[in-house]
């Protein structure tokens, strides 16, 4: 069920499915911060295990799956936590401007070997369209970057200043970061401590330091230690 006034967020915990009825430009925006008024998003505050067919949720679900009996709160949540349907429309532009983005990120943080200089924008978008990379466009643009990248280098040669970072990261955190700081470039040691501390080296982009930084420092509520 999507047209150009409604489309459904849904939401799948185990085995039980929840979709609510949204206005599309709106709930998008919703989800992005851009907006903060539930009740301009939403086309009816029904809670549906299947929309397209009317098909409610009952109540025992719903006690189940979400630690409060507040209708608004368990909307919200849905709508936060869950995947948006998204016009074909929406999704074009997002797809489109993520993949400016990530054109502009390669073009001011990678160079040709041969040359010493950037690859042309031109040259870049062409390249994408040959390796069909699949481009998330709910996923920032330096969070991509690395496998598009990997893409690339099969039929465009890139080169990219590589940072080496020593991270120290408390126990508290250390394996919810694990997986962050594994994808974000190329481990070159890791040592779990007696504490339960992770310490590891990791090769990473220099244009991707900033980013970096910001997310871990989230993940890990600024206790995480990084030198160069």
């Amino acid at each position: 069920m999507t047209d150009s006034k409604v489309t459904i967020v849904k939401l799948i915990i185990g085995s039980d499915r929840f979709e609510i009825l949204v206005k599309p430009d709106p709930a998008l925006e919703y989800k992005m911060g851009k907006r903060t008024d539930l009740s301009s998003v939403l086309i009816s505050d029904e809670i549906y295990s299947d929309a397209n067919k009317g098909s409610r949720v009952g109540i025992d679900k719903l006690n189940k799956h979400f630690k409060t009996k507040d209708p608004n709160e368990i909307l919200k949540q849905i709508l936060l936590k869950g995947e948006l349907n998204l016009t074909t429309d929406q999704r074009r532009k997002m797809v489109d401007d993520k993949r400016k983005q990530i054109i502009q990120y390669i073009n001011k943080n990678f160079i040709d070997p041969k040359t010493k200089l950037p690859h042309p924008i031109q040259r870049i978008e062409n390249a994408l369209e040959d390796v069909r990379v699949t481009i998330d466009p709910f996923k920032k643009a330096e969070d991509q970057v690395k496998s598009i990248v990997d893409a690339l280098r099969k039929i465009l040669p890139l080169k990219s200043e590589m940072l080496r970072l020593s991270i120290l990261i408390p126990n508290t955190y250390s394996s919810s970061s694990y997986s962050f700081v594994k994808s974000s470039g190329a481990l070159t040691s890791e040592e779990w401590l007696s504490d339960g501390s992770l310490r590891l080296e990791l090769e990473i982009n220099a244009g991707m330091k900033g980013s970096f930084l910001d997310r871990i420092g989230s993940i890990t509520k600024g206790t995480a230690q990084v030198k160069e």
